[in-house]
């Protein structure tokens, strides 16, 4: 929770348990996550495809060698170093994808230990609206330090939840080429894994998608799956 808010139960101060993080570290965070992310992204896929490409010029020389007979040796081969050039290797859909599911997948955890912590004192709840509305308000207070402005639901397992100032969404500029809406698509990404992992530590199966039509405003649809049956 934030340093400069009043604790208030079951946060306490003298608790030698508790911690505090300043407001502006989650702000840091998801800022320099989404970069972080495409960054990593590539820099992988750059290393293992030097690993592939020297392993396969390594191959060349010796079939060559074994074929002629005779060994021979070569000056070495050059390769431009991870990270240098910054051209991508992936594609922009494989960029895409593999920047997701790292977000994502970050963000799942991050919801998880929230719940697992923040709601071991409750009791636990037994109606799917009920654990959605505990997210809507507890939990968002928690990460975002507001509560979600509407909840929809079709009653069939679909919920639609919207912020009309998204935190992380507020401070982007909306001058962007025309692309503000496009380039705050990732920033969602890491909010969504922290979604569905509030509703797995509830005993949820969910699916979480998110979009924002008009920044810094975001809607997300949560659709959840029936517990497989034993």
């Amino acid at each position: 929770m934030s340093s400069f808010d009043q604790p208030l139960p079951p946060y306490n101060a003298s608790d030698p348990t508790a911690t505090f993080v300043g407001t502006s570290c989650l702000d840091f965070l998801l800022i320099e996550i989404v970069p972080m992310a495409y960054r990593i992204a590539n820099e992988l896929e750059e290393a293992g495809g030097s690993n592939n490409s020297t392993n396969n010029t390594d191959n060349a020389t010796t079939n060559k060698a074994e074929e002629a007979g005779s060994v021979s040796t070569t000056a070495g081969t050059t390769s431009t170093a991870p990270g240098t050039g910054r051209k991508s290797r992936l594609d922009e859909e494989e960029e895409r994808e593999a920047v997701f599911f790292r977000l994502e997948g970050l963000g799942y955890r991050v919801g998880l230990g929230l719940v697992e912590r923040f709601s071991r004192d409750r009791p636990r709840f037994t109606d799917t609206l009920d654990a959605i509305k505990f997210v809507c308000k507890d939990v968002w207070m928690l990460v975002f330090k507001k509560q979600v402005d509407n909840l929809k639901t079709n009653h069939r397992g679909v919920y639609v939840l919207t912020d009309n100032l998204f935190r992380p969404l507020s401070r982007m500029s909306t001058h962007a080429g025309g692309q503000a809406v496009v380039r705050a698509q990732p920033f969602l990404w890491f909010p969504c894994g922290i979604l569905r992992g509030a509703l797995a530590a509830m005993g949820i199966n969910a699916t979480v998608q998110a979009e924002s039509v008009e920044l810094p405003g975001a809607v997300f649809q949560i659709k959840t799956t029936p517990a497989a049956t034993k």
